[in-house]
């Protein structure tokens, strides 16, 4: 049986997109393919193929001995550009670090990205595009579902919020890049809705931004709630709150969030970026700027056959990036590199007999 081990520090920090693919991509390999594969966690045994999950330097420290008979394959969870609004460095350290995380990538025998955009941002960079494989995330049908409308109305009331009235959600870092001022502009151009923020600063005092965020957060209309991080378990509860799932992010790789909110069968609004074409088109709602998101939103408030037909194309995407589709394409995966780990390991066994 081929032995993976899951390298990961992804846990230091809580909420954020990275742990969660994370958890779900580990915890779909341990119970699709366990016929094939055994799944161990931040080992320190020699296994088959090492599997980074974040780039971490004591992880990569690890790198030498994961390569003497096995293969490493590096999860690409972002790119430099994907950092500047994000984190606070100065020039000289963001340059260390942007030149770190290319370095980590081209070091890897292969490449996973949720995203098939950024095969080409990566080759851009220098990196072998045949060595980069595509394969989206997912989220598991027993934690994200859609609950009773009952039930709906009273985490409304619990959370504070007017179970009659519009409701639009978004979960996601306090950051820049995700939008957030733009969402407090259309709330504030929108009374008569209200609008939910599930998410921290996942960087804490390095976040982009922060002091400007925090102002916004003290200053924003009534009909604006922050809430903070949200524990995970709880997320479900947070989506239901929801008649639309709105991300103004200006750049991502593929939030967990759009995922999540597809399972409870809320209506995606996103912004009209390229990146989403290849993993998103035909299951959302999209706008460039705010005018168009005020359009948006008014009509799916106003227009029920406008908002059925959104909810339908998220449940579409749901069905979509299902968990038996995806974890196949692991399956296929894994076996590839397995299968080329096998190989190179009988050659050098041929050359060498006191090899094995």
């Amino acid at each position: 049986m081929t032995t993976i081990n899951m390298l990961s520090h992804a846990d230091s920090v809580q909420g954020h997109g990275v742990l969660t693919a994370h958890d779900e991509q580990v915890e779909l390999v341990r119970t699709e393919l366990s016929d094939e594969f055994s799944v161990l966690e931040n080992a320190w045994k020699p296994c088959d193929i090492t599997h980074f999950h974040t780039i971490n330097p004591d992880l990569l420290l690890r790198l030498p001995g994961a390569k003497l008979k096995g293969k490493a394959v590096g999860y690409v969870h972002f790119l430099p550009e994907t950092m500047d609004r994000s984190i606070r460095l100065c020039p000289v350290a963001r340059a260390v670090f942007y030149r770190y995380i290319i370095w980590f990538y081209k070091r890897m025998d292969y490449l996973v990205t949720v995203n098939p955009y950024f095969i080409g941002r990566l080759a851009a960079y220098g990196v072998d595009p045949t060595r980069v494989t595509y394969i989206p995330n997912f989220v598991s049908e027993k934690k994200f579902f859609r609950l009773p409308e009952e039930t709906r109305r009273s985490l409304r009331l619990d959370r504070g919020l007017d179970p009659e009235r519009f409701t639009v959600v978004c979960a996601g870092q306090l950051q820049k890049r995700k939008g957030v001022f733009d969402f407090a502009e259309i709330a504030r151009a929108m009374p008569e809705l209200q609008f939910v923020w599930a998410g921290d600063y996942t960087f804490g005092k390095l976040s982009d931004g922060r002091e400007e965020i925090a102002e916004l957060i003290r200053t924003a209309p009534q009909n604006v709630h922050f809430t903070g991080l949200i524990p995970h378990d709880k997320m479900n509860e947070l989506y239901n709150l929801a008649d639309v799932m709105f991300l103004p992010s200006y750049d991502e790789l593929f939030p967990m969030t759009i995922l999540e909110a597809m399972n409870c069968r809320v209506p995606i609004l996103l912004r009209d970026l390229s990146l989403y074409e290849g993993i998103l088109s035909g299951y959302y709602l999209k706008g460039h700027r705010s005018g168009d998101f005020v359009r948006e939103l008014t009509r799916l408030r106003d227009e029920p056959t406008y908002y059925e037909d959104a909810a339908s194309m998220a449940w579409k995407g749901h069905k979509f990036y299902s968990r038996g589709h995806v974890a196949q394409l692991w399956r296929q995966f894994y076996k590839q590199v397995s299968c080329e780990n096998a190989r190179e390991l009988s050659v050098q066994t041929s050359k060498n007999p006191f090899r094995a």
